[in-house]
């Protein structure tokens, strides 16, 4: 059977986990494949709601095997901490699998990234300060430590030490902050060994064998398109591939494997960090379209910053990823307006763009042009057929979708798990 790719089409917060839960009755497998706890999903089960930030968003779903892949960055506080508040709410979590190959981040890399941010100050990036950026450098400069060392107390060591040696320098020298003791990060990270060893596995090796079985295995992305290290825009993105690319090498599976990728949209933008962002609303109506959303990071709290839809962005995910489907979400959120903007091109430095600038420079100086749709001003919850919408939010979403440049398969038009149209089967032509 073919793998299946999820992404974030914009700067994430799009409602992957949604679009996830959608799929579950369906999928055998589902893998995270990138990031950290740097980023949230928000499902809503029978009227509850469950924010993940580590853990693959499949975890929720009975039968499925939820794995964290190499690709990811692991904080086995965090881990754990997630974990036992699932079970305590009766989530059964014992199906959960942990690449031997995944990146631990280290106490030390939390300090760092924390520390880091603040020296730049008005240049920083807008991390979450959580130590996933100094884990991927340590992966990229060979001195990462990964999850199998647990289980090694002499390589743990000598990587730690290994690590330190530079470190301790930079955060004395630098930061003026007290050096880490190598015997505390040995001793905290021994202290989860015990209970991760029935989780890890070779999950590449996994992943091949229910593929050849025949099992459906959905691959999911943390962050998004827009958020990519090569693809994004850098430099402020995260530190990992969040396109479909990233899910060959986040979960050890050949790019032959893999059939359909499908691609959540939500029906305007958000972003959270620093960095350009051309349909940005900083006045009332962005607060309201902030409200009406609750648009807070689930990681962080944060409030997230607010835009019309771009679908020059749109344009750019269905090429960088090869989307064959579409998920928009949070359509409902748009109920209220009498007209509703879309941001169809750009206008740089007096010149019509179409398509993604090729500079960041020129991104950062795009002013938007949009096209005015008339708004439906009806409320859309309890709608579960295309049919069911009114007519103008179909033409909002057929143009949208001609925009795009992809089907759109689903309509998220509520919160809740089953406040979604499906226009298209995800998993089968």
């Amino acid at each position: 059977m073919p793998a299946i790719v999820l992404v974030g089409a914009q700067w994430g917060d799009e409602g992957k986990g949604k679009a996830t839960d959608l799929l579950g009755d369906r999928i055998d497998y589902v893998v995270k494949f990138n990031g950290g706890n740097n980023a949230g999903h928000t499902v809503v089960v029978g009227g509850e709601k469950y924010a993940l930030h580590l853990l693959p968003s499949g975890i929720l779903t009975p039968g499925v095997t939820p794995i964290i892949g190499n690709g990811v960055v692991v904080d086995l506080a965090v881990l754990f901490t997630e974990l036992d508040a699932l079970e305590a709410r009766g989530v059964d979590t014992s199906l959960l699998r942990v690449s031997a190959n995944a990146h631990l981040i280290a106490p030390y890399n939390t300090v760092l990234d924390k520390v880091t941010e603040r020296f730049l100050g008005q240049r920083k990036i807008g991390t979450t300060g959580r130590g996933i950026g100094p884990t991927y450098a340590d992966k990229m400069n060979r001195v990462g430590i990964r999850v199998q060392d647990l289980y090694d107390e002499s390589i743990l060591r000598q990587k730690v030490e290994a690590a330190l040696e530079v470190k301790n320098q930079l955060l004395a020298k630098v930061y003026n902050r007290r050096a880490v003791v190598a015997d505390e990060v040995v001793a905290e990270l021994l202290s989860y060994a015990d209970r991760l060893a029935p989780m890890v596995a070779d999950t590449s090796l996994e992943i091949s064998q229910a593929l050849d079985a025949g099992k459906t295995v959905l691959c999911e992305a943390g962050q998004a398109t827009l958020l990519d290290v090569d693809h994004g825009t850098y430099p402020y993105v995260t530190s990992s591939n969040a396109t479909a690319g990233g899910a060959c090498t986040g979960a050890g599976l050949p790019p032959t494997r893999v059939d359909r990728v499908i691609a959540v949209l939500k029906a305007f933008t958000t972003r959270v960090g620093e960095g350009p962002f051309p349909t940005e609303l900083t006045d009332e109506v962005g607060d309201r379209l902030r409200i009406i959303g609750h648009e807070f990071g689930t990681t962080t709290g944060r409030p997230r910053r607010v835009g019309w839809l771009d679908v020059v962005i749109g344009r750019y995910a269905t090429r960088i990823n090869g989307v064959t489907d579409f998920v928009l979400t949070k359509l409902d959120n748009l109920d209220e307006f009498e007209t509703i903007p879309v941001c169809v091109a750009y206008d740089v430095n007096g010149v019509r763009v179409d398509e993604m600038p090729m500079s960041q420079s020129d991104f950062h100086h795009a002013v938007p042009i949009y096209e005015e749709l008339p708004g439906w001003q009806e409320d859309i919850t309890g709608a579960r057929t295309f049919e069911d919408l009114p007519a103008r939010c179909q033409e909002y979403i057929l143009f949208v979708e001609k925009q795009i440049g992809a089907r759109i398969s689903a309509i998220g038009v509520g919160p809740g798990r089953d406040e979604i149209i499906q226009r298209y089967p995800l998993t089968e032509d």
